[in-house]
């Protein structure tokens, strides 16, 4: 695997991100909080058919934090690092914020994309509902805490679910010999938590698009249906059983199928 670091001239923004395999272009996007190690297991097997590209966004990751936090500034990035790689009619992942980003993507630049895949949100206005997940990350005081032991401890007297847990820990690492700290930008995140939840639809996207989702998510349901299909015109939906929001990570089986049989056929 080949590890490539890109720092955008107009505006100095450093984007990280890797790239391995070969064949047609596949770029992944993570959602929120994330960064692209949480996609490296996809990757690996999506390689043996596509050069997959996964992208740390920015604020999250190894990539550069910024003031802007918002779909119109990180769809011009991912434009910027298409034309940085001479990306053309490639393929697009994008989870969950990395959706959005992809949808924005998709439609204002369709001529760099072949097929597009939105896991698990939609391109609906969602009520902001992070708030507790916030206020557990800042609760974490890094002058105090020391190891990634009492970093559980503190995010579990606001979290119940052991899985979000260890999600968010991922993001952990060492800033200094002495401190720990969270990769992604906290403080900018909580400041524009509202721009991840708005609505995406700024034209029609015509080519083909595949919606996947959890049976056991709520964030695509029945009736959102006819508002994705009066959007992205060439659309189908697949729904993987067993699996919530993280499907890519509960089922990774059932999404690694979903998704070459849509975009190799």
């Amino acid at each position: 695997m080949q590890k490539l670091n890109y720092t955008f001239k107009s505006d100095l923004i450093m984007i990280h991100f890797k790239v391995t395999g070969s064949g047609p272009n596949l770029v992944i996007i993570h959602g929120l909080f994330g960064m692209l190690d949480n996609w490296q297991s996809i990757a690996k097997i999506l390689s043996e058919h596509f050069t997959v590209y996964t992208i740390d966004a920015p604020n999250h990751g190894k990539s550069s934090h910024t003031d802007a936090f918002n779909y119109e500034a990180m769809s011009k990035m991912l434009l910027d690092f298409f034309h940085e790689q001479d990306l053309l009619e490639s393929h697009i992942i994008g989870h969950s914020m990395g959706g959005k980003i992809a949808m924005k993507f998709a439609q204002n630049y369709p001529e760099y994309i072949s097929k597009l895949i939105i896991a698990d949100i939609g391109p609906k206005d969602y009520p902001i509902h992070h708030d507790i997940i916030i206020d557990a990350l800042q609760s974490v005081d890094f002058k105090k805490i020391q190891n990634r032991k009492q970093i559980t401890q503190k995010l579990s007297e606001f979290i119940q679910e052991q899985d979000v847990i260890q999600f968010l820990t991922k993001s952990v690492y060492w800033q200094s010999k002495d401190q720990l700290g969270f990769r992604f930008n906290l403080d900018v995140i909580a400041q524009q938590i509202s721009n991840v939840g708005e609505e995406i639809f700024d034209r029609a996207f015509e080519k083909p698009t595949l919606f996947i989702h959890g049976s056991n998510s709520n964030y695509i349901l029945e009736q959102d249906k006819p508002f994705i299909q009066s959007i992205f015109t060439d659309v189908s939906f697949k729904t993987i059983k067993d699996a919530g929001h993280w499907l890519h990570a509960e089922q990774p089986g059932a999404f690694i199928e979903a998704t070459k049989s849509f975009l190799v056929t």
